[in-house]
Formats: structure tokens, sequence, C-alpha cells
């Protein structure tokens, strides 16, 4: 059958510059009309996912190892759709399905790139669009928190951070702290999500909230941010404690300098810390440990999916992608672009 082209986001330029908002380099266009081959579903999209990430994709190079955007190309990024039309045999019309070809109204999927929703599991299937893998990767795999961990989240309202302290607590660390900006995120994150505490680095001091709070040292610390949050941590560090890189999100935005914070070697030395570094390649084995887990503690309440749905069209989703980076909402972020 012949059908009319759908909308999609396009890369209008690279980003040159953090200071630039990813809105300001993209345009929403129609795309030809597509039909789908032999093993291949049309996808009408009904919800698309913001991340960070997307931001440092529009530079024409990127440490992150993934693909960056095109210029004069759709952009791409985890979506949860529905087929509504099919010539695969296992996808018949109506699956509700996740997959990486987002940031359009409908997508063209071929085999082993659309994979069901389970039904039942959750409350509705955007909660699969949320930012656990390297939440549970880093938590579990290199900081190996545990039984009577004290650990530290920085950018603990944030999508990935928001898992990551939540998994602490579900794996029995005995003490979490969460760092985040301002008091109702703050609020939200002992309130809602469980954490003993959190300190709102905006209107508290870092040191003298630590201090307090850990006064025989953190054992692990799970860093979504860099710069001073960093520092701070390892000033407060217990003897052979973890630290599990993630983002540098603090020299990601603005064109801050937090993706450089200065190392104190000699206390890193002394107590002997274990810095680890790592990127999360959602590596099948990586999403089958997230989401068994995930299915596991959302059930038994000991995980709740932080984040904040948004109602609109593609547009906006790129005014999210802006106010994700501006810090203005919590958790992971959420475009519902279809009922």
């Amino acid at each position: 059958m012949t059908v009319q082209g759908s909308s999609a986001v396009v890369l209008r330029a690279h980003r040159t510059d953090l200071a630039q908002p990813p809105s300001s380099l993209l345009d929403v266009v129609t795309l030809p009309p597509q039909e789908p081959a032999a093993g291949q579903v049309r996808v009408r999209n009904l919800f698309q996912q913001v991340i960070a990430a997307s931001g440092d994709l529009m530079f024409e190079t990127t440490q992150i190892p993934v693909p960056t955007f095109r210029v004069g190309e759709p952009i791409y990024g985890t979506a949860i759709g529905k087929v509504v039309e099919s010539r695969a045999d296992d996808l018949p019309v109506g699956t509700v399905v996740l997959h990486m070809s987002g940031w359009r109204e409908e997508s063209i999927l071929g085999p082993g790139e659309a994979f069901p929703v389970p039904d039942g599991v959750f409350p509705g299937p955007e909660y699969l669009l949320n930012q656990g893998v390297p939440a549970y990767h880093g938590i579990v795999d290199i900081a190996a928190v545990g039984e009577g961990d004290v650990v530290l989240v920085s950018g603990a309202a944030g999508g990935v951070g928001s898992m990551a302290a939540q998994i602490a607590k579900a794996r029995g660390a005995a003490y979490v702290i969460g760092i985040a900006g301002g008091p109702e995120k703050t609020r939200f994150l002992v309130e809602k999500l469980g954490l003993d505490a959190a300190i709102d680095y905006r209107n508290e001091d870092l040191d003298d909230r630590l201090a307090k709070l850990a006064p025989d040292g953190i054992t692990a610390f799970f860093d979504t941010i860099g710069g001073s949050p960093f520092e701070a941590a390892l000033r407060h560090t217990a003897f052979g404690a973890r630290f599990a890189l993630c983002g540098t999100l603090a020299g990601q935005v603005g064109g801050g300098d937090g993706g450089h914070p200065r190392l104190d070697i000699m206390t890193a030395i002394v107590r002997e810390v274990q810095i680890r570094p790592f990127t999360t390649g959602h590596t099948p084995d990586q999403v089958q440990a997230w989401n068994t887990h995930y299915a596991q503690w959302y059930a038994e309440g000991r995980i709740r999916f932080a984040h904040t749905l948004l109602e609109g069209t593609l547009q906006r989703a790129i005014t999210a992608q802006d106010e994700l980076l501006a810090g203005v909402h919590r958790g992971n972020v959420i475009v519902r672009l279809a009922r």
C-alpha cells in the first residue's frame, strides 16, 4: 500500500559549543514515504525517551562510544511504539515494541531491531524507557555495592542517578546519600525514592554535609556529574572505597570544566581508593541482568520509576532536550507522542 511520509527530527548542523541549545540545531521534517519490506514492520511511535547523551551526539566527534548524529539525517534514540503494519511473522499488528529508531512519528524496523514489551509487568510500556542498565552495571559490576556500604550518588535526581541510588538500597547498602540541585529534588529523593539523606549542592556545603552524614567516610561513589562532587567525595572517602564514574554532566552543560576535576592523588593512594570509569555498551547480558532485577524489585516495591512524562509532538521532544540539559526535570524524561 502507498503511505504518506511521516515526520522525523533531523540534525541541521553539528553542535560546536556546549552553550548551544540542541533545539537551535534540530528541525522536524517530513520524510519520503516508505513501505516495509519482507521481514520488516512499520511502528507508530508512542513514547520518546530524552537523554543527556543526545546533546553530545550532536557534535561532529565525541568520546561516547556510539555513532554521532549526521547532518541532514534523522537522529536516533530509544522509543516505544506499536506495530501498525507488519511483514514479519513474529511481530503482528498491534504488538508494542521497544526500539532505538525513535525521534520520528513512524519507524521502519527490521529483524532484531524491535523488542516486544512484556504485558502486565509494569503500569505502562513507558516504564521500559529507563536508564537502569548503566545504573545497574555501575552499582553492581563496577562499584560492587552490597550489605553495609555507605553510598554517595551524584546527580541522584536524574535518570541514571535515581536508579543507581535505589539499586544501592535494594542491594542492601546501609546508608545511601544523594546529591541533587534544589530542595524539591532533595525532598523527592528522601520522601519518594527512600534514600537515607540528600544534599542540595546549590544551597548546602558538600563538605559540611558529608562530614555529618558519613563521619566514617563513604565506601562507594556513583558519579554522573564530575566536578566538585567528585572532589568532595574523595575528601570524604573511607579506606578502599570504590568510585564508579558514569558521567560528567558538570562538563557537558553550559561549557563548564566539570569533566576535569582535580584528583587528590595522595588521598587516593593513602586510602587505596579504586577509581573505576566505565561505559555501558548495553550488551545483551547487561540488559537481561537489569530487566530481570527491575521487574522483581518493582514488584516488591523496592524500585520506583522516577520519571517526568510530558505530552506533545516531536517538537515538544526537542524542547524537552533543552530542558533536560538545563536541569528542569527530574528522573527519566519521556514525551508521549500519541495515545
